[in-house]
């Protein structure tokens, strides 16, 4: 069943990747499995762009990209639904920053700003990671930092 557009009330980014096995079949079925939460509603998928590995260098390079979508989840039961979902993709415990079959990191969602001890958005990286930031502004070019209020294009240009 499909839930009107006035349940759902948070834009939410996240973010995709993968680095093990068929790439882009993984991201496929990552946005899959969100469009079928009756919770989530995916307005926008950015390109998939290959990157660099980032933090941990000695593993095969990235697909990358972004999600734009509208929920009803609350920042922490989001959380818990995409990393069951990273689980039901094959994603297994690995190392820090180590490969994976499927990423799924909240970004931003909507203009808050949380430091809890499972969750912090926006996402402790986003300032620096241009796999991140490319993504984000194809989906929404006018998007800044909820923090300082910075355009998103600022960092990006920086790095």
């Amino acid at each position: 069943m499909t839930q009107p557009a006035s349940a759902f009330n948070e834009t939410v980014y996240i973010g995709l990747g993968s680095n093990l096995g068929d790439r882009k079949a993984h991201l496929a079925r990552a946005v899959s499995f969100l469009k079928q939460s009756h919770r989530i509603r995916v307005d926008a998928v950015s390109s998939w762009i290959e990157t660099d590995p980032w933090g941990n260098t000695r593993q095969g390079s990235f697909l990358n990209g972004a999600l734009q979508l509208v929920t009803s989840h609350s920042p922490l039961s989001l959380l818990a639904y995409l990393k069951e979902g990273e689980l039901r993709l094959g994603r297994t415990p690995s190392e820090h920053w180590g490969p994976r079959v499927i990423d799924m990191d909240i970004l931003l969602f909507g203009e808050r700003i949380i430091n809890d001890t499972e969750l912090t958005v926006p996402h402790v990286h986003l300032r620096s990671r241009a796999f991140v930031l490319a993504p984000l502004l194809e989906l929404n070019p006018s998007l800044h930092h909820p923090e300082c209020h910075t355009p998103l294009r600022d960092f990006l240009m920086k790095l």
